[in-house]
C-alpha cells in the first residue's frame, strides 16, 4: 500500500525490535504500518547474531572456509528478505519500503508520500561508529556488515576494537587461517567487563596467534602499493590487506525528523526513554487542527542506547506492545545477559565491578576456577573461571561474569536469581548435577552467604 494511510501505529525501523511490535500490534488488531529502507529483521538476521555464530560454529567444527560461508549465507538467507516481509503480511501489518521522516506530530513522509498515525514506535537501531583516524577513510575497511555476508578472507586483517565485536571477528578469522591483529588503546580487551575476562580471552586468542595490540591506539593508515599501512601510537607498525572498523556502534538518530517532535538527542546518545520506553516530548508540539492527534511516542531496541542486544531489543518491543495496548509495564534492565559467543565464551549479568565503583555499592566477590570442576576433566578445558557479585548492605546477588564452555547456557540460573532477588540462603540450597559447569558457582555462592 503506498497511498497515504492513516494508522493506528507506525514503525519506523525494522530491525529486530520493530518486527516484533509490528507483529505484535497487529495481532491484538491495530493498523500497523513498518517503515524499513533496508532489510526487515534489521542487524541480527543478516548482519550480526546469526551469522557470526553461525561462523563461529564452523569455526569450532573445523568446516573449510567455502562451508562456513555458505551455511552462513543459507542461514540469512542469502540476504533476502521476502520471507520475513509475508510474515508480517500475514499478521496484517503493512510494510513501507523506504526511508521515513517525521514531518510534524502525528504525520511521516516515506519517499515522498505522506501517512499519519496517531502512535509513532521508534526502532531504527544503531551503526557503527567509525574513529576519525588520518587516512582511514582513503583505504579499503569493513565494518561488521561487510565481514558477516561477504566471501572474501582476507590474508592479514586487523581489527580496530577490542569489543566483544572485534574478539568474536578476530577469532573467526584467524580460525580460516587469516593473520588477524586486533588495536585496542585500552590496556584490555572487553573493558566493560571484570578484567579477567578480557584477560582468559586475551590469552585465548594469543594461542591461536591473534597479535594483540593493547594500549596503543592507531593514528595513521597509509595505502602502499601492496599492502595498508598502520601506524600506532607506541611507534609500533603493521601492515594488513583489510581493516575491519569494530569500535562499537551508535544509536541511528540522525535524519529521522525526531526535532519535529520536540526531541534532541545529542549526537551518539540513543533517545531517552522512561521505564515504559516511552519518549518524553514538548508538550507544545501538537498537530495542527484538522489533523490526527498524534497518541505515544515509544522507542525500543539499539536507538534507546540502552542494552545494546538483540534479546533486549526483543524485551523492549514486548514492553512498547504491552504499554501500547494500555497494560502498562515497566521495564527492568538489571539482569540483561551480555555475551561473547568466543570460545570460551565470555557471560556476563547485571553490575559489573566498575558500575559498582561508580554506584558506591560495596560490592564483595567471591570466584572459582573451573579447572576445580569434574567438567573440565571431562571436556580437556580447564579454562575459565566465575565471579559472583554481591551488594553487602542489601545482602543480595547482584552481578556475575564467567569466561568458559557453554557458559552461555549454565549461567542463566543466575540471571534469574539476580532479576528475581533469590536470597543466598535458596541459592546455596540448589543442588546441580554432576558434572557440569554449573557445579561451579556453588563455592562462590557458599563463600557471598557466609560472608555476609
Amino acid at each position: 500500500m503506498s497511498e497515504n494511510h492513516h494508522y493506528d501505529v507506525v514503525v519506523l525501523g525494522g530491525g529486530t525490535a520493530g518486527e516484533l511490535v509490528a507483529a505484535g500490534l497487529a495481532q491484538a488488531g491495530r493498523d500497523v504500518a513498518l517503515v524499513e529502507n533496508r532489510l526487515v529483521g534489521g542487524e541480527a538476521p543478516y548482519f550480526a547474531d546469526l551469522p557470526s555464530k553461525s561462523l563461529l560454529l564452523s569455526a569450532r567444527r573445523g568446516e573449510t572456509w567455502e562451508l562456513a560461508t555458505a551455511r552462513r549465507d543459507e542461514l540469512t538467507a542469502h540476504l533476502d528478505d521476502d520471507n520475513a516481509c509475508a510474515a508480517l503480511a500475514e499478521e496484517g501489518v503493512t510494510i513501507l519500503r523506504g526511508w521515513g521522516k517525521i514531518v510534524r506530530p502525528g504525520a511521516i513522509d516515506v519517499d515522498g508520500t505522506e501517512h499519519t498515525y496517531t502512535d509513532l514506535v521508534l526502532s531504527t537501531g544503531s551503526e557503527p561508529a567509525v574513529p576519525a583516524i588520518d587516512g582511514l577513510a582513503g583505504v579499503p575497511t569493513w565494518t561488521s556488515d561487510e565481514a558477516l555476508s561477504v566471501p572474501d578472507l582476507p590474508r592479514r586483517l586487523v581489527i580496530l576494537g577490542g569489543g566483544p565485536i572485534g574478539c568474536e571477528m578476530a577469532q573467526v578469522y584467524a580460525s580460516f587461517g587469516s593473520q588477524v591483529a586486533i588495536i585496542e588503546s585500552a590496556g584490555r580487551l572487553l573493558t566493560a567487563e571484570a578484567p579477567f575476562a578480557g584477560e582468559v580471552l586475551a590469552d585465548a586468542l594469543r594461542r591461536m596467534g591473534v597479535d594483540l595490540r593493547l594500549g596503543a591506539g592507531l593514528a595513521r593508515v597509509e595505502r602502499t602499493d601492496l599492502a595498508l599501512r598502520l601506524w600506532l601510537t607506541d611507534g609500533g607498525a603493521l601492515e594488513a590487506d583489510r581493516i575491519l572498523i569494530a569500535a562499537g556502534r551508535r544509536p541511528r538518530t540522525e535524519g529521522l525528523g525526531l526535532e519535529e517532535l520536540g526531541i534532541t538527542v545529542p549526537p551518539g546518545h540513543g533517545v531517552p526513554v522512561d521505564e515504559t520506553c516511552q519518549v518524553q516530548v514538548d508538550a507544545s508540539m501538537s498537530p495542527p487542527d484538522g489533523e490526527p492527534p498524534a497518541g505515544g511516542i515509544w522507542a525500543a531496541g539499539d536507538v534507546t542506547g540502552v542494552a545494546r542486544t538483540a534479546h533486549a531489543a526483543r524485551y523492549q518491543a514486548r514492553v512498547v506492545v504491552s504499554n501500547v495496548l494500555g497494560k502498562r509495564w515497566e521495564a527492568d534492565y538489571r539482569a540483561v545477559p551480555r555475551v561473547v559467543y568466543t570460545t570460551p565464551t565470555v557471560y556476563s549479568v547485571g553490575v559489573s565491578p566498575s558500575q559498582a565503583g561508580e554506584l558506591g555499592i560495596d560490592l564483595l566477590t567471591a570466584g572459582y576456577d573451573l579447572a576445580a570442576t569434574a567438567r573440565a576433566a571431562v571436556e580437556a578445558d580447564e579454562r575459565g573461571r566465575v565471579e559472583l557479585y554481591a551488594d553487602r548492605s542489601r545482602g543480595l546477588l547482584i552481578g556475575a561474569a564467567a569466561v568458559g564452555l557453554y557458559a552461555e547456557e549454565w549461567m542463566s540460573e543466575i540471571t534469574l536469581a539476580i532479576r528475581a532477588e533469590t536470597p543466598l540462603s535458596v541459592l546455596t540450597d540448589v543442588v546441580h548435577a554432576f558434572p557440569t559447569y554449573g557445579e561451579s558457582i556453588e563455592p562462590p555462592l557458599r563463600e557471598l552467604a557466609e560472608r555476609l
